[in-house]
């Protein structure tokens, strides 16, 4: 694949040595994966990452023969999400850790503009007829949580495990987060979003770096929040708002894909030229708002993983692209949806359809 123009990069998320049970060892060890995707996971939203850290992290993870393929996430903080009257600072902040990124030789970066919850799921270890267990999600039982008490009612089913994505210090001042968003609807959020990527666009310029909007999952309003990044019309707006080529796109077809609406390979070829990063999974849907993760396999969930495997390679995709949401198998205990096991057997499975695809191809 190496010699054909159309190339694009496997790799895995990778927690850091503090936080993840899988090792840069053995990612090293996954069949063509060369990269990883991965953060400086102790910084809170708003705080500058020096160029040192980035180094170190750097560092470590070139030791182990691999090398960072783009950055997920540098968060975003809630001053600049709700246009609060702060939000300068915090993009000044913002800026100044893109251009440390930049001159460390970074120049991916995926980030997300949900309000107050990241990803959103209902159970972490829904047993499978399979014996494995995964990552679920009812639309019924997030009607029967009351937000303002979600850290307490959920606390209880983490079993002392961080969710990924989720960021344990915001959980505890929900109802805080909650006031902040009152006044923040649809057309407002993508007033903010606008207004941290037009301010962000000159130092992306500068030093290439691709900003990559991950979807809001699932691609829906939850608790009333305002959702924005969730369909073909949805992101196809912002793409002509901020027209830039560094302002582009997560596709994330396990995010998109929730909404059973969206038509991922149409939406794939739609953003032709904008897709930066690509996360590809599968999900197994037993109604419209009842779904859980699958294997990576087609014919394990509802997705058709050849054709959204196609729709990139015939884009002219070359970016990193990773597994995601894998299921916990063969007795393994690892952060939940982020296990090995499972991750590496969906990147080999992608690597195998890319391979197909490009071989018919010639």
């Amino acid at each position: 694949m190496k010699g054909n123009k159309k190339i694009m990069e496997m790799t895995l998320r990778w927690y850091g040595s503090k936080f993840d049970t899988v090792t840069l060892q053995q990612i090293r060890q996954i069949p063509g994966v060369t990269g990883v995707i991965t953060t400086l996971y102790d910084t809170t939203p708003g705080e500058v990452w020096s160029r040192e850290r980035i180094r170190e992290m750097k560092a470590e993870v070139e030791a182990a023969g691999l090398h960072v393929a783009g950055i997920e996430s540098v968060n975003v903080h809630d001053a600049i999400k709700t246009g609060a009257a702060d939000r300068d600072k915090y993009i000044d902040n913002y800026i100044e850790t893109l251009e440390n990124l930049g001159q460390e030789d970074i120049h991916l970066v995926c980030y997300n503009f949900m309000p107050v919850f990241d990803w959103t799921r209902t159970e972490l270890a829904r047993m499978r007829p399979d014996g494995s267990t995964v990552l679920a999600y009812t639309q019924e039982a997030v009607d029967a949580i009351n937000p303002e008490n979600m850290f307490e009612s959920i606390a209880g089913d983490m079993n002392g495990t961080v969710m990924p994505g989720w960021e344990p210090e915001r959980m505890e001042k929900v109802k805080e987060l909650f006031e902040m968003y009152k006044d923040i609807d649809d057309e407002k959020l993508f007033e903010n979003l606008k207004y941290f990527l037009e301010r962000i666009m000159p130092v992306c310029d500068k030093y290439d770096i691709n900003m990559a909007i991950h979807p809001d999952d699932p691609a829906w309003s939850v608790f009333g929040l305002p959702r924005i990044i969730i369909n073909k019309t949805n992101i196809l707006r912002l793409m002509s708002m901020v027209d830039n080529p560094h302002n582009g796109v997560t596709f994330c077809s396990g995010s998109y894909g929730t909404n059973l609406k969206n038509d991922l390979p149409d939406m794939i070829r739609s953003l032709k030229g904008r897709i930066h990063f690509a996360h590809v999974r599968n999900l197994k849907f037993n109604s419209p708002t009842d779904f859980e993760e699958a294997a990576h396999l087609s014919s394990d969930g509802t997705f058709d993983m050849y054709e959204i495997m196609k729709a990139l390679y015939e884009i002219g995709f070359t970016g990193p692209i990773r597994p995601d949401h894998g299921r916990m198998i063969w007795g393994e205990v690892a952060m939940p949806g982020y296990g090995l096991y499972d991750r590496a057997l969906g990147a080999t499975y992608l690597n195998g359809l890319w391979e197909a695809i490009e071989k018919g191809a010639k």
